[in-house]
């Protein structure tokens, strides 16, 4: 009958549940172990060799450790020559790679000397 099917299914699930659980115990047991069966003293040392092994010396960097990008330095004198870039009729953009700074920054300087149109209001 459907419900013995259902029962005998039941069981099979438990025990298949039951058989993950204890394949997964026995691989945490055997990778605990296995600095020791490669000749070891730690896990970190066996990490270690397994890094130069594959040629990843590099350690993985940690959420503190992000390294942002080196900000320019935008000197009265920098200014001056954008104003003059500007002025000359060079895009936005072209400056901005000219001298190495951001086209935002670009922006704010043409802003501060005056050298942007105002939007038609409507």
């Amino acid at each position: 009958m459907v419900t013995d099917k259902l029962k005998q299914l039941t069981e099979y699930q438990t025990k298949v549940v039951e058989l993950q659980n204890s394949i997964e115990q026995e691989r945490k047991e055997a990778l605990a172990h296995l600095h020791e069966q490669y000749g070891f003293a730690t896990p970190a040392e066996l990490i270690k060799a397994l890094r130069e092994a594959t040629g990843a010396t590099r350690a993985r960097k940690s959420a503190g450790d992000v390294r942002h990008r080196r900000h320019a330095r935008i000197t009265p004198e920098l200014r001056e020559k954008v104003k003059a870039a500007i002025e000359s009729g060079k895009k936005g953009g072209e400056v901005a790679k000219e001298f190495s700074i951001s086209l935002p920054s670009v922006h704010n300087i043409k802003k501060a000397f005056g050298l942007v149109k105002s939007r038609k209001k409507k």
